[in-house]
């Protein structure tokens, strides 16, 4: 029996479907989190779906020869397919694989003025140019960034309801711990989540079999699958260097600072030279980038330098592939995370917090032992967050939190394998509550 996977999306489009004027959706994404499945679940709920697939019918890539207005489409796609059914205010057009056609983007402003029938392009970002798509449909479309599954969409596909993600959140709030039982189980499954990483297609494998046994071939062929469109679709820069910083992601991030460094790319290597395929990675959603901050402090946007960064994967199942068999093994049987845990913790919360909707930055004082992993706000204040593999001493959050140099600074988190808690300074906050930080900074005061 085939696991069915609820997704946040889900009520999203079913939001954008009762609003009163649908603009044009361009649902974007990394490839494989989901995209495809989750708008045509969705097309059952109009009279008329037709989906419109431009690499499994390439046919349809003619459809704008006539020109782009909506009645010129609908009878070019009518002229293809004569069996599809336009009937207004109950059919859902869907473009997939956008990337193959990316002038579609041009006629999403005629259909948004024809207003008869509803639009959802979606595609790979790699190949897409979603910056000319912006400049062709200026007002005339909404975006929706899809990410691969965050822990509580994991905990939805394990059979859990609202209410757990509702009972976290209450003991975050209320700096409530734990019980042990509550803590020792909850830990578990993200120690499961961790492991399987959020792919839609892995998940669903692990969920319907119960083990572990086909997670990491499907987390390697994911790696090769990205390579290979890492092939087709580059252009513009070159090839081998967006694989050759690709394939040196699991290097840095096993590093104590997880700082990416170029010159260790390739001998003589120049950050000029690569910047190109860093952005290329990251435009395509392959990677996360969290960028050093000049100073710790607000505002956060216009206060980092571009020259330096570290780079995690969007989805941790990605680093898993890249491990050696014998530690992956270890790994996915006993959950034991071993030498590898803090490149696992960092990218887990870094991928959190992207699927979150927050910016990455860090902070790295020159000449100095003072650093912290992440930084997030809120509305008046600047909250560093250090993530902890081992429950060590934490130095850079006592000094940021208790130095008044940093006055945007009032309170700190760290993010552990420790229950809940708060010192007056800083929140102590266990790695599975990562994904409610948004929600818990709108509600903190301090």
């Amino acid at each position: 029996m085939k696991t069915e996977i609820r997704r946040k999306i889900d009520s999203f489009l079913m939001e954008w479907k009762r609003s009163p004027r649908r603009l044009p959706l361009v649902v974007r994404g990394a490839r494989q989190v989901g995209k495809t499945h989750s708008i045509r679940k969705f097309g059952a709920s109009y009279k008329s779906f037709i989906e419109i697939n431009f690499v499994d019918n390439p046919e349809f890539k003619g459809i704008f020869s006539n020109g782009y207005s909506a009645v010129d489409v609908i009878r070019q796609i009518s002229f293809f397919n004569p069996s599809f059914q336009f009937i207004p205010n109950e059919t859902l057009i869907f473009f997939d694989e956008m990337q193959e056609q990316p002038d579609c983007s041009t006629c999403l402003k005629f259909f948004a003025e024809d207003g008869r029938f509803d639009v959802i392009c979606s595609g790979s970002m790699m190949g897409l140019n979603y910056k000319k798509i912006s400049s062709n449909s200026v007002g005339y479309k909404i975006d929706y960034v899809m990410h691969s599954l965050d822990f509580d969409e994991f905990l939805y596909a394990k059979g859990y309801g609202d209410e757990i993600a509702e009972d976290i959140f209450t003991h975050l709030k209320n700096v409530t711990p734990f019980s042990d039982a509550e803590y020792g189980h909850l830990y578990n499954l993200f120690l499961e989540y961790a492991v399987v990483g959020g792919m839609p297609a892995v998940v669903r494998e692990f969920i319907q079999s119960g083990t572990f046994t086909n997670v990491g071939e499907m987390q390697r062929q994911l790696i090769f699958d990205y390579e290979e469109d890492i092939t087709k679709y580059a252009e513009g820069v070159d090839k081998a260097r967006i694989k050759a910083v690709y394939r040196h992601i699991p290097k840095f991030l096993a590093q104590e600072n997880k700082k990416f460094q170029i010159s260790k790319v390739a001998k003589n290597a120049r950050s000029r030279d690569y910047l190109g395929s860093v952005e290329w990675l990251r435009d395509a959603g392959i990677i996360n980038v969290c960028y050093n901050l000049d100073k710790a402090e607000l505002p956060l946007k216009g206060n980092y330098n571009e020259s330096k960064y570290k780079v995690y994967f969007h989805d941790t199942s990605l680093l898993m592939a890249c491990l050696d068999e014998e530690s992956a093994e270890d790994l996915r049987r006993n959950k034991n995370l071993g030498t590898f845990k803090g490149a696992i913790y960092e990218n887990l919360v870094g991928e959190t917090l992207v699927k979150a909707g927050f910016d990455l930055y860090y902070y790295q004082k020159e000449n100095s032992q003072l650093e912290m992993d992440f930084f997030v706000r809120t509305v008046d204040s600047l909250v560093p967050v250090e993530v902890k593999a081992n429950d060590g001493a934490t130095r850079s959050l006592n000094m940021l939190v208790n130095d008044s140099a940093y006055k945007d600074i009032k309170f700190g988190i760290k993010l552990a394998n420790r229950n809940i808690g708060f010192n007056g300074k800083f929140y102590t906050i266990p790695y599975f509550c990562a994904f409610l930080l948004k929600r818990f900074l709108k509600d903190v005061e301090f």
